[in-house]
């Protein structure tokens, strides 16, 4: 299958170590020269006239790419050269099937990479401010070796065995750390007991008066205490590095990597985020907080109403856009539609070309390529249907991504993932099982077909591909077009395995805390206030303006549970499940009544029901209620009520019985008249005292 691409390739069997003879016959009319065999070496001037043609190239070789880097720059070319690894990835394999499938999809898929949107960076300045915090002679040390390249201060949490020099260029202090945060170039330290050393520090460092919650900033932090880490995520917070003191090659490796941690680099921003749709908080209430309790490095903060992501500290791992229900964060590094393009681009011309039985492996590009790497030099390396795909991080993986590889021909799925990272595999296994719990639901065998490997060894590597290989999922394999919401795909998805579904049903029950579902309302104790309606992120529920009812669109809902936490009568039930019927699409009255009608002005107002209640209450028993025009405004309209209201105090200056100025009906005298200056003299002017002239004016 030709390689969907205007580049030109170039093939080379590495001293004759692979055979590629399968794959440069169907790669033939895109190859920039005959297969090589030594293309590095005496072939080089093959290289040199394919890029001299002005055409991009793809060279099929990821070891030497430092050396055909370096003729491009020479030829002044280096933007029209890509690399991709077809030797360690397919070539080293004792397994005796057609590779040229395999070696087509890993060129198809890393073309499909090279065409990505770009994720935003952003500029992270670090000015050198470095603090090496630790203990004894190893922190000492490792503080001097910084000197050359940073600004270094140094604060000993122990000191026993420090031998100070005769010439000492950075400043040293003791102090515990009480507390760090932030990430590279603007660190944030609480230390307590914290005094500078004295100058004449003798036998060992001296050291005035200490002081506790002692601040300062840095850009770059060196932990060499030997402590536990005072903050979340430590291994992928750039700007922070640690070691073991009792490790001299592992301080060694913190110099060196810290040594380069000064000036302006590039971050890129990992995800995105869409406050609107977000179902974190309403009126005070909490409904999901995935994102928070998934963030293994602390990146992710609730502001109340809504969540706030530090790009500083984000590490990329994916967890929060892999668990959120709505989509409101979204990864960027590279997009869903990215994403599922190279998937698609990987299984399509594999299948395309002939490919067979093949099985989707997932890893961390930092971690994953040594372990195949390994396996390819010192085993068997990896069989001809497997299709490694590298990825930032694996827990990125969301269950929509492995429905669609599923679906898009997959047998099966395998994880490599890196052991030291356990905090974050939670969310992957429960993408995992809501994946399993999806297509199981419609009767498919999910054994084996979803697995994690957390492991640095090859050989737990090899054991698990060694394992046979699930039958085919669909007769006919079916990619899915990367557009819409995660939910858009997951529908999809099902609406074709529904198709050849072993057990076909319209309703798949899911574990607790699955995104889908819909809601019960207790129709007995719902007075229909609507708060549900408006504490929605999803646009899940909805009211009629036309008369009190609520109505429910199942394909909407992400069992965020806000409503039912907004609910003031606590009638709302959720029922985690997925339902494939059209009626899901639509929405369905949960609970309607009878609008109360105004006995004024006839316009339709709050629930018979309700109203009825309140008359029951209230008419005749409560003050304000007792006679029969008083308990009519109970069933009147807002505007009707506040009119009439005006009317029963006052008509022509004189209290109207039956209303609010009728003493009769309050039970409290009239309020009695004010006395003024002018009528103490008008009636002295008459003659009359005063209670007698009031009396007849």
């Amino acid at each position: 299958m030709p390689v969907p691409h205007d580049a030109r390739i170039l093939l080379c069997s590495c001293f004759k170590s692979m055979e590629l003879g399968g794959a440069a016959a169907a790669l033939s009319g895109q190859l920039a020269a005959p297969l090589c065999s030594q293309l590095c070496r005496d072939e080089v001037g093959t290289y040199e006239a394919a890029l001299g043609e002005g055409m991009p190239l793809i060279v099929a070789c990821t070891q030497e790419a430092p050396l055909f880097s370096e003729i491009a720059e020479d030829m002044e070319r280096p933007e029209l050269v890509s690399f991709v690894n077809i030797r360690e990835r397919a070539g080293w394999t004792a397994d005796r099937g057609d590779i040229a499938p395999k070696v087509q999809a890993l060129i198809a898929e890393s073309l499909q990479a090279a065409r990505s949107t770009p994720a935003r960076v952003q500029e992270v300045v670090s000015d050198g401010m470095c603090l090496v915090y630790g203990r004894g002679q190893e922190a000492l040390d490792a503080a001097l070796a910084l000197e050359e390249h940073l600004s270094v201060t140094l604060v000993l949490s122990d000191w026993a065995d420090v031998l100070l020099p005769s010439i000492l260029p950075i400043p040293v202090f003791c102090g515990r750390l009480r507390s760090l945060g932030g990430s590279l170039g603007s660190f944030e330290v609480v230390l307590d007991r914290y005094a500078p050393m004295l100058p004449s520090s003798r036998r060992q460092p001296d050291f005035g008066l200490t002081r506790d919650g002692a601040r300062a900033t840095c850009s770059v932090v060196v932990d060499l205490s030997g402590d536990p880490a005072p903050l979340t995520g430590p291994d992928r917070r750039d700007g922070y590095v640690r070691a073991d003191p009792g490790a001299p090659a592992a301080v060694l490796e913190a110099v060196r990597k810290a040594s380069d941690l000064t000036g302006t680099f590039e971050k890129p921003i990992y995800v995105s985020y869409q406050a609107d749709i977000c179902a974190h908080s309403h009126a005070g209430k909490t409904g999901c907080s995935k994102c928070l309790d998934a963030c293994p490095a602390g990146a992710i903060t609730s502001t109340g109403e809504k969540i706030a992501v530090d790009a500083g500290i984000c590490g990329g791992c994916g967890n929060c856009a892999a668990t959120c229900p709505t989509g409101a964060i979204s990864y960027r590094y590279p997009s869903r539609a990215d994403h599922l393009t190279r998937i698609d681009a990987l299984l399509g011309t594999y299948s395309g070309a002939g490919g067979s039985a093949p099985v989707l492996l997932v890893h961390d590009a930092g971690h994953g390529l040594p372990i195949l790497t390994a396996l390819a030099r010192l085993g068997d390396g990896l069989p001809a249907h497997v299709l490694p795909l590298a990825e930032h991080a694996v827990t990125g993986f969301g269950h929509e991504a492995m429905l669609s590889a599923l679906v898009g021909g997959a047998r099966a799925i395998v994880f490599l993932a890196d052991p030291r990272k356990q905090d974050e595999f939670a969310t992957l296994e429960a993408e995992m099982t809501l994946a399993a719990a999806l297509a199981g639901g419609l009767g498919f065998d999910m054994a084996n077909r979803l697995r994690l490997v957390a492991s640095d060894d090859p050989d737990a590597l090899a054991a698990s591909l060694g394992m046979p290989v699930p039958s085919a999922l669909l007769s006919r394999p079916t990619p899915l077009a990367p557009v819409g919401s995660k939910r858009d795909i997951v529908r999809l998805a099902l609406s074709r395995l529904q198709q050849e579904a072993p057990a076909p049903t319209e309703t798949i029950a899911l574990p607790a805390g699955a995104p889908y579902g819909r809601i019960h309302i207790e129709a007995s104790g719902c007075t229909l206030c609507l708060s549900c309606v408006s504490a929605c992120p999803a646009g899940a529920l909805s009211d009629n303006p036309d008369r009190p009812e609520v109505s429910f669109t199942e394909t909407a809902c992400v069992q965020c549970g806000l409503c039912q936490s907004t609910c003031p009568e606590r009638v709302i039930t959720l029922e985690p499940r997925y339902s494939l019927s059209p009626a899901a699409l639509r929405q369905t009255v949960l609970h309607s009544e009878e609008p109360a009608i105004c006995v004024s002005c006839g316009t339709a107002f709050g629930t018979a029901s309700t109203i009825a209640r309140i008359k029951e209450k209230l008419a005749g028993r409560h003050s304000m209620f007792r006679s029969e025009a008083q308990a009519s405004l109970i069933e009147m309209c807002d505007d009707c009520r506040i009119q009439t209201q005006a009317n029963m105090g006052s008509f022509s200056g004189q209290p109207v019985s039956g209303g609010f100025g009728d003493p009769a009906a309050t039970g409290h005298a009239p309020r009695p008249r004010i006395r003024t200056t002018d009528d103490y003299l008008q009636a002295d002017r008459q003659g009359l005292s005063l209670e007698d002239f009031l009396k007849e004016h």
